[in-house]
């Protein structure tokens, strides 16, 4: 079952372009982990957030990653990770065009 990964963080920039240009590496690096679809990235300049909403094939991919990026923050200094694993119910989610697929 499909599973949704909710990721974020105090965050003191760079936003915008400055984000892209600064962790491009990075975003190529994350399609390579195992059971990820797709991420989608997200940024708050106004409270100092970023993060992402992650879909993976199943919970264990999920939480690999978790595990993985939870460790890369800390070792950036990064404190106050917010996540949350949750399942997706991919009947009501086509309903509403949800991007389910890889």
């Amino acid at each position: 079952m499909a599973v949704i990964l909710q990721i974020h963080f105090p965050f003191p920039g760079p936003f915008g372009e400055a984000m892209v240009e600064a962790l491009t590496p990075l975003a190529q690096g994350i399609n390579d982990e195992p059971g990820l679809r797709w991420k989608v990235w997200t940024e708050s300049p106004e409270r100092h957030l970023a993060g992402g909403v992650y879909l993976f094939d199943d919970a264990e991919s999920a939480e690999a990653y978790l595990d993985k990026h939870s460790a890369r923050l800390a070792d950036m200094g990064v404190e106050g990770i917010q996540a949350q694993i949750l399942e997706v119910n991919e009947g009501l989610t086509a309903i509403n065009h949800g991007p389910l697929g890889a």
